[in-house]
């Protein structure tokens, strides 16, 4: 091409393409969102933010992630929808701009006891790969290496139809990886007989003690007392040897219970199917009671808690076996994977270096890859999420985050900023909702939503960019800027909770005196070992009450009033007034709306099409019977009750003739913990992580206790929230308890009384105390990231 022509080339006319660079939405209104109209621009960085409960997650996640995976699945067949979950339209005027969302948000992995960190990644599945390659003794295909694949041996005749039929003999091998005393779970059980059953009496006599099973009628206890192989109307402890064996032991064998087949078997084996194969914190707590009463967790004797068969064991690559490559801490394991040299797997080992070094880079080098996945925090399940994404060579895709910074240390903070920014510099639209201003800081976008939460939310508040917002006038602009003063005076302590010896995960030998009377923080970067202190050290004994970072579990039935208990007293309140039994004022029970079942909607499935929810035309969503709501307490009915918000609740129930002091004290609570915009009967399925947080500690505030143990209670909570959370700590020590929270936010540790500092770093780097005293000494030295941090968040 001569230079004249090229001096004459112009830039082509921009194409019809090139002008979708917005993401529109028009019009929102998911739950409490008020006709919300916001242009979002594509392959930037958008902080949404805004107090708790202001309407963030249902814009986002509920809204703009919802509509673009809903329209992505309609690309596939019928035959194939049927196989995905359902997902309605969001209730919107107009969603335009979208581009495929990839949502990684704070829900916990599944907590089967089979599932680890490395079974949740590649990372896993690429090592026994490997193994299988250059294990030396060479003992099978990858799946021999598994700890969730059993060895399975068959031999017979089978019938083989080519022309003639021909029977021939043949044998069945595979080889598999899982430990056969544990079955891969890497402990085993021992069952106390006498949490069971009373052997005292007969089944006909009701002698069975577990949770569920005490109704002659039920059909469980039906089969054992019907299936021939015991006598119903004898003493347990009177039954033979091969009656007591084939209670307990039985194989499974069809019986005629009633005219129905059913399926006895052993009790124990069937307890350990219908019960104790599954997740302990999943359970309802009174079946995780009986569970911990009847049953001891220990380390598998023949695995020594590896999962695994001892022929995966014996292979090694370079002195290593697979069960010591994935008890290793990932940072070391990664350094030792990039000292193999192996020409022949040399694709697998670079894409195995990969992953290995996303975790490094993620901030979760110190998590090991045998880690039961059910033990991870919200933040780290968020991040482990991430991996698969960060290598990805993915563009022009919309990433959606759930507080992405959540659980991290202000050191962190910037590694995640960094990873963020990354993905945005792609070429990826990048949505965020965040709280923490750290990371509002580098947004490209902010959009702001309030000004309330709740009904007093649901509005576009703020638009435009981080300056704009810190002089906009809105809630968030206004604390943007907030910094919490070091105490002058700090509260003297009352006594002291020894703390000898400490080993938990990476713990080493820590001795440490927690003081009892004031504020204790307990901080460090993730990973340093705080919560294997405070939550494995510190004894859940009586006049402790710990509060974790457990998900609440409830059902769209479910609401604040039936979580906190506070139904109970109101349903003995209406009772009372109007001389019925308590049972009508309950939506699942006896008051319960025949059209719906107390739900208020009704719900049609359509097949792979999203179900279809409309309200109940019997009760018009009171989800009530109407003779129910013709009873009154002060002037109210149940569902107009249940519509009240906590605060004027408060009200109702403190004084004249609704006055329940029960009810006013649980409301008095959730008041407390900056709830009082709920209202009594919003389906726990819409509340905010924050809201479920905050939610929880109100529950756990009634029970009685000299010690708080409070893990993250910052979870959620906008800069503004922060504040009333640390009056109502100051409140709880004020009242003579003991409060100790692990915290990585900046205005708690300032407002501390003492500060505990673990580390110096994360994994078998830290473990350490590398700091005991007031926050004003931390701040003084600066001898740690923590001091390093606190010190510029205070301006010191």
């Amino acid at each position: 091409m001569s230079k004249a022509t090229r001096a004459n080339t112009q830039s082509p006319a921009p194409r019809g393409g090139d002008r979708h660079d917005l993401i529109r939405v028009h019009g929102a209104r998911v739950n409490n969102l008020k006709d919300v109209s916001v242009e979002i621009p594509k392959r930037r960085l958008t902080v949404f933010t805004g107090v708790s409960g202001s309407g963030k997650s249902s814009l986002v996640f509920d809204t703009i992630a919802a509509e673009s995976q809903r329209l992505i699945n309609e690309t596939y067949s019928a035959f194939v929808q049927g196989f995905m979950p359902t997902l309605a339209r969001p209730e919107v005027d107009v969603l335009e701009g979208l581009t495929t969302a990839i949502v990684v948000d704070q829900q916990r992995m599944g907590a089967d006891p089979r599932s680890t960190v490395g079974t949740a990644t590649d990372a896993g599945a690429m090592l026994r790969i490997l193994f299988s390659r250059l294990g030396e003794p060479h003992i099978g295909p990858p799946g021999a290496y598994a700890f969730n694949v059993p060895s399975v041996r068959a031999s017979g005749a089978i019938t083989v139809e080519r022309g003639t039929k021909t029977t021939v003999k043949a044998t069945f091998n595979r080889t598999g990886g899982m430990c056969a005393r544990c079955e891969g779970r890497g402990s085993v059980t021992d069952i106390d007989l006498t949490q069971l059953y009373d052997d005292s009496k007969s089944l006909a006599e009701g002698a069975f003690t577990i949770p569920g099973w005490k109704s002659d009628s039920q059909w469980t206890v039906q089969v054992y007392a019907q299936s021939g192989f015991v006598d119903p109307d004898k003493p347990i402890s009177r039954y033979t040897k091969k009656e007591m064996r084939d209670f307990l032991y039985g194989e499974p064998v069809k019986v005629k219970v009633n005219g129905v087949n059913l399926t006895y078997e052993g009790l124990i084996p069937k307890l350990q199917k219908s019960i104790l194969s599954k997740d302990k914190e999943a359970m309802q707590p009174h079946i995780r009671a009986f569970v911990e009463r009847a049953v001891t967790f220990t380390t598998c004797p023949e695995c020594d808690g590896t999962r695994l068969s001892e022929g995966a064991r014996s292979s090694k690559i370079e002195g290593i076996s697979i069960a010591d490559a994935c008890a290793m801490q990932i940072s070391d394991l990664a350094a030792w994977v990039r000292g193999l040299d192996a020409p022949s797997v040399a694709p697998l080992l670079d894409a195995l270096r990969q992953t290995l070094d996303s975790f490094v880079e993620i901030g979760l080098g110190y998590l090991s890859l045998d880690r039961p996945s059910g033990t991870l925090s919200g933040g780290e399940a968020q991040r482990v999420k991430m991996i698969r994404h960060l290598g990805s060579s993915l563009t022009d895709v919309t990433y959606v985050f759930d507080e992405p910074t959540i659980g991290l240390h202000p050191h962190d903070i910037q590694r995640m900023n960094a990873l963020l920014l990354r993905l945005r510099d792609k070429g990826n639209t990048v949505l965020v909702v965040e709280h923490k201003p750290e990371t509002i800081a580098i947004a490209d976008h902010v959009v702001d939503l309030g000004p309330g939460a709740g009904t007093g939310g649901g509005t576009i508040c703020f638009e435009g960019t981080v300056e704009g917002l810190r002089t906009g006038g809105t809630i968030t602009g206004r604390h943007f800027g907030d910094r919490a003063a070091v105490k002058d005076t700090v509260r003297e302590p009352t006594g002291t909770l020894e703390i000898r010896g400490a080993t938990a995960n990476n713990l080493r030998e820590v001795d440490v005196d927690v003081p009892l009377g004031v504020l204790t923080v307990v901080t460090g970067v993730a990973g340093s070992g705080k919560s294997s202190l405070v939550h494995g050290s510190i004894p859940a004994g009586e006049g402790v009450v710990s509060i974790d970072q457990g998900a609440i579990r409830g059902s769209r039935r479910s609401n604040p009033a039936t979580y906190t208990g506070l139904l109970d007293p109101i349903r003995k309140a209406f009772a009372k007034a109007n001389g019925v039994k308590p049972a009508l004022f309950s939506a699942n029970s006896e008051g319960a709306c025949p059209g719906c079942n107390g739900a208020g909607v009704v719900y049609t499935d359509l097949a792979m099409m999203a179900a279809v929810a409309t309200t109940c035309e019997e009760c018009e969503g009171k989800r009530f019977q109407a003779a129910v709501l013709e009873y009154r307490l002060g002037g109210r009915d149940i569902s107009e009750v249940l519509a009240m918000s906590v605060a004027e609740a408060e009200e109702f129930f403190g004084a004249g003739e609704a006055a329940t002091p029960a009810a006013h004290r649980i409301l008095g609570r959730l008041a407390d913990v900056g709830l009082g915009y709920l209202s009594l009967g919003q389906p726990l399925t819409t509340l905010s992580g924050g809201e479920r947080q905050r939610l929880k500690l109100a529950t756990h505030m009634a029970e009685k206790g000299g010690v708080y143990v409070l893990d993250e209670p910052t979870a959620g909570l906008h800069l503004a929230d922060v504040e009333q959370l640390l009056h109502l700590l100051d409140r709880l020590v004020d009242s003579g308890k003991s409060v100790i929270v692990v915290e990585h936010h900046q205005a708690v540790m300032a407002h501390a009384d003492w500060i505990i500092d673990l580390g110096p770093g994360a994994g078998h780097d830290g473990g350490r105390v590398v700091f005991e005293g007031t926050p004003a000494g931390l701040v003084a030295g600066r001898a740690t990231l923590t001091g390093e941090h606190l010190a510029a968040y205070v301006g010191a």
